[in-house]
């Protein structure tokens, strides 16, 4: 019996080992699970179906047309919106290929509001929330029962008391800390609860395994009836405030839009909802253009549930695209090898690239695993800057001045591959003018690193962070 089910387990280990072969997004994984899966499958296969597929295969997705329901839910949405397509002059195909990567266009008639740091992100979200009149989406990753969180939580329910419907929607690992009175109570006062989790159920109707643990919804998204939307990087939680005292002083952006692209938003927490509940959520589709106002923007999510590496290529073609200065701001900088051949090669093109991230990281390996990569970006004439000023979790960059990105996606592979992501994309000079004097005011706060401080650095420490950098992938 016990020979039959070594054998049995190899066997097991040999399919999957084949499922890896046309499933595996690169070829450095693909290796390391074929190897894994052949020799050890009886940790290897369990592990590989709960958190190694590079796809959310039970994700349904609206733009690929895939659920009768969405797909109606959505019909004659895209001849609403099509007065507002916006007339940008394209520049080396860039336009047509966000758009395309967005699966949707890019929308003018809008305003945007960039919004720095916790006080005035949050003042911006509860004022918005009650001047919600007919529907509420609100989504975090995280969100904690402390007095911020609670402050959400009081908003919510005096919205549901009002007769608005309102709908939660969090991450059940990003909000694992998050205890179940918070969100009953919350469902007793009428609002609508949804968690997201691959694994919540074993069998969906159609029988699909659910069991894919690895992928995580990392939006932060606010919607009110369908005119106005939130994202950026905050969460519901007093750190973001700068009140943990383990990290410390917290800075990060969010962005508030107005207008038709705020529908962009709408639809990306419509298609996490019909996951998560299996329903469609009754909207409003109709645009409507801010006052006063004429931005171009585009919002383009991203997640393992696309069929390309959405978030991935967006970073590629503004690295590309850019052709005399390209800014990033990232908290978690572990760029993969294709990426970071991008990167260097802009320097050597001569484009002023400047790369904004923490001093120190709140994750540890992650922080020892970015000095891994920057000796390559120096020898090019990449700037590194360190903020000093606190931990920056701002996930932002600028092309030239032509186009900037305000949104919720690291450079690490778990964000360009792994996680449910969005940015928003601004076309507009004065957009883009905004986001530049953030970076320059971030400047300020920040210090470079140079090939003296590399050099400074111990033996040890350098085989540190290149052991660190080998878990690129899980990153």
């Amino acid at each position: 019996m016990l020979l039959v089910l070594i054998l049995l387990a190899h066997l097991i280990g040999l399919l999957s080992a084949l499922h890896v072969l046309t499933a595996a997004r690169t070829s450095q994984g693909a290796i390391a699970w074929i190897v894994s899966l052949i020799t050890f499958p009886y940790v290897a296969v369990p592990a590989y179906w709960t958190v190694g597929r590079p796809r959310f295969e039970g994700y349904v997705s609206a733009r690929r047309g895939e659920d009768t329901n969405l797909r109606r839910a959505l019909e004659g949405t895209e001849a609403l919106v099509a007065p507002f397509h916006a007339n940008i002059r394209e520049t080396r195909g860039g336009i047509t290929a966000v758009e395309r990567l967005a699966q949707m266009p890019v929308l003018r008639g809008n305003e945007t509001e960039l919004l720095i740091d916790g006080g005035a992100v949050f003042a911006s979200m509860l004022e918005g929330i009650e001047r919600a009149q007919r529907y509420l989406l609100i989504q975090f990753y995280t969100i904690r029962d402390d007095t911020v969180g609670r402050r959400f939580q009081e908003a919510m329910i005096r919205k549901a008391r009002e007769g608005v419907r309102v709908h939660f929607l969090y991450d059940r690992i990003g909000s694992r800390k998050l205890p179940g009175e918070f969100t009953r109570r919350l469902e007793r006062e009428g609002v609508e609860v949804q968690s997201f989790l691959s694994s919540t159920t074993w069998i969906r109707k159609r029988f699909r395994p659910r069991i894919q643990v690895n992928f995580r919804n990392h939006r932060k998204v606010i919607v009110v009836d369908g005119e106005e939307a939130w994202l950026g990087g905050l969460n519901a939680s007093e750190a973001y405030l700068g009140l943990d005292p383990e990290v410390g002083t917290w800075r990060d952006t969010h962005i508030r839009v107005t207008g038709p692209a705020a529908l962009g938003v709408q639809l990306s927490f419509l298609e996490d909802w019909h996951w998560s509940a299996e329903c469609v959520l009754e909207l409003d589709w109709i645009p409507r253009p801010a006052e006063g106002a004429d931005e171009a923007v585009l919002i383009l999510p991203a997640g393992p549930a696309d069929p390309t590496e959405t978030a991935r290529l967006m970073v590629h073609h503004a690295i590309h695209a850019a052709a005399e200065r390209l800014w990033i701001a990232t908290p978690y900088f572990v760029p993969d090898e294709g990426l970071l051949g991008a990167l260097e090669l802009a320097g050597y093109r001569g484009v002023d690239v400047r790369i904004l991230v923490p001093r120190t990281a709140d994750v540890p390996l992650v922080n020892l695993a970015k000095y891994a990569v920057i000796e390559p970006l120096l020898a090019a004439g990449v700037r590194i800057l360190h903020y000093t000023e606190g931990f920056m979790h701002t996930k932002a960059f600028l092309v030239d001045d032509r186009a900037a990105g305000v949104g919720t996606v690291n450079l690490d592979n778990r964000s360009l591959r792994l996680n449910f992501e969005i940015t928003a994309l601004l076309m507009d000079r004065g957009a883009v003018a905004r986001v530049e004097r953030m970076f320059e005011e971030d400047f300020r706060h920040a210090v470079p690193y140079t090939s003296e401080d590399l050099a400074a650095r111990s033996f040890t420490a350098r085989a540190a962070s290149r052991a660190a950098y080998l878990f690129e992938p899980m990153l």
